[in-house]
């Protein structure tokens, strides 16, 4: 398999643990940073180069396209896509898991469980806003940041109206949640390939601190996630058509409840965690997709 991993830095744990996978698998692997990338679109076909050399015949790419890169990142894939090669996760599906709020919305109309939120736009109706909601603790999300960025906690409903007038002094995008405080600051991360969990590790909040982001200065630990739990890391993965995915649910009184569907997660935590080779399921999940599409193919002629 000619593989590309889309990526900004070749150094970063989780670039460099795929590449090594696809190598001990015997595939041919390069990376290639996204705006790098630059393409031609014509009805007569699609091309792209990189560096100012045309690049072609990519069976396969993985994305790993940070937030901050997403628009312009997308759109390459959807280039490698429109130029036949196969990926764990589209152009579309990534759109989607990036957006907060349109994920939470397909997730609820599958009747997937999350904690409750609420979205508005105009000052007049915070109020009204807050209390479909309730009584606070609330936490206060921007709707594309990313790794515990951009979450508050505000413990007061004064303190509620507060931020969310400076988010709207700022033009920002947001969403409101209840809090899960039986959670007490920790997580469950299930590692999805495939339809499947192949790894999962719970982490906890810092002393003093609510969100259990890693890179926040959160602990982790490996986990065997319950049935329950797994079915509905699956299910998110698949509403938003993911074929790999981090989904970070979160333990509540009436079960397992989304927080978050990640499409680009890292792996450094969940292998150190858990022990499982991810990178290396990721790579046989590719390889199988690529498999299967070639043997359909053939059986089509």
């Amino acid at each position: 398999m000619k593989l590309a991993i889309l990526s900004r830095n070749s150094k970063l744990y989780s670039t460099r643990r795929l590449v090594e996978a696809a190598r001990e698998q015997n595939h041919s692997v390069r990376v290639l940073d996204p705006l790098r990338c630059y393409m031609r679109i014509a009805s007569d076909g699609f091309s792209m180069h990189y560096k100012g050399r045309p690049i072609a015949g990519y069976q396969a790419v993985i994305p790993r396209i940070g937030a901050s890169v997403t628009r312009y990142g997308s759109a390459v894939l959807r280039q490698f896509e429109l130029m036949n090669s196969v990926t764990p996760n589209s152009s579309d599906a990534i759109l989607r898991a990036r957006d907060k709020l349109r994920c939470h919305q397909l997730l609820a109309a599958e009747h997937i469980g999350l904690p409750t939120t609420v979205f508005g736009d105009n000052p007049d109706d915070t109020g009204d806003l807050l209390s479909m909601l309730g009584a606070p603790p609330h936490v206060i999300k921007l709707n594309e940041g990313t790794q515990g960025a951009g979450v508050m906690l505000t413990e007061k409903l004064s303190a509620s109206r507060g931020v969310i007038e400076a988010l709207r002094g700022l033009y920002a995008n947001f969403l409101v949640q209840e809090f899960i405080e039986e959670a007490r600051g920790a997580d469950v991360r299930c590692f999805v390939v495939g339809g499947r969990v192949v790894a999962a590790m719970k982490r906890q909040a810092p002393k003093g601190d609510f969100r259990s982001n890693l890179h926040r200065g959160g602990s982790a630990k490996g986990v065997r996630a319950s049935a329950a739990e797994q079915d509905v890391a699956i299910r998110a993965a698949r509403v938003l058509g993911l074929g790999v995915a981090g989904v970070d649910l979160i333990r509540s009184a009436r079960g397992p409840l989304v927080l978050e569907v990640n499409s680009s997660p890292g792996l450094e935590g969940i292998e150190d965690a858990s022990g499982v080779d991810v990178a290396g399921e990721i790579i046989s999940y590719v390889a199988d997709r690529l498999k299967r599409r070639i043997a359909k193919k053939a059986a089509s002629r």
